[in-house]
């Protein structure tokens, strides 16, 4: 397997945009959320399973799952939380076993929000890097894109974990608390520095 990149940080850090940056430098990504967007559109795989266990008020018309509800209820009621975990958690990590399989550039970059915190992720990368940024920026930032409230955004926060225990396991780390030019210019200097470790990998 090629040598993985695993990025994370909280919500609202700006993982997604470091990724993009990645992708635009020819890296291969594999997103854990575009494999659970994937699972849970309509006719994905995990679809059967959801409207089994939650009912068809978690469906949407269109046959994916209703993120908004399913988001107000995982939030509200641990058991589903974990119900829901139950059934995408093995599901997501076969899928990104296969994505890895087929990365072809000189190394890859696993982007999880839960790298940390779920540790059958962690044994899958060879480096880890955060996206970090202040509380305070997350919650603005998560409220301005998604129109969440705060107390939601909070909810959210407070299932990853906490930012001062993610930072600890980082190898590397960006404070992106200012421009995208500072964000795009850090994720060029660690290319540099990823090519070389990839190559010093390689059998």
């Amino acid at each position: 397997m090629a040598f993985i990149i695993g990025l994370t940080g909280g919500i609202g850090s700006g993982k997604t945009r470091a990724a993009d940056f990645f992708r635009g430098l020819g890296v291969d990504i594999v997103d854990a959320d575009e494999v659970a967007h994937g699972l849970t559109h309509s006719g994905g795989k995990a679809i059967t399973l959801i409207r089994t266990a939650f009912g068809d008020h978690v469906i949407s018309e269109d046959g994916s799952m209703d993120r908004i509800a399913m988001r107000r209820l995982v939030f509200s009621d641990r058991t589903a939380r974990l119900k829901l975990e139950s059934i995408l958690h093995p599901l997501i990590y076969q899928e990104i076993l296969h994505h890895l399989s087929l990365i072809r550039s000189e190394y890859g970059v696993l982007v999880v929000p839960l790298l940390l915190e779920t540790g059958n992720y962690l044994k899958l990368v060879n480096r880890v890097l955060v996206i970090d940024c202040p509380e305070s920026l997350q919650i603005s930032r998560v409220m301005q894109r998604s129109r969440l409230s705060e107390q939601a955004v909070r909810d959210v926060i407070a299932v990853q974990c906490m930012r001062e225990e993610r930072l600890t396991q980082a190898d590397d780390v960006i404070v992106n608390d200012s421009s995208e030019q500072y964000l795009q210019q850090r994720i060029q200097e660690l290319h540099q520095k990823y090519l070389i470790l990839a190559r010093s990998h390689s059998p």
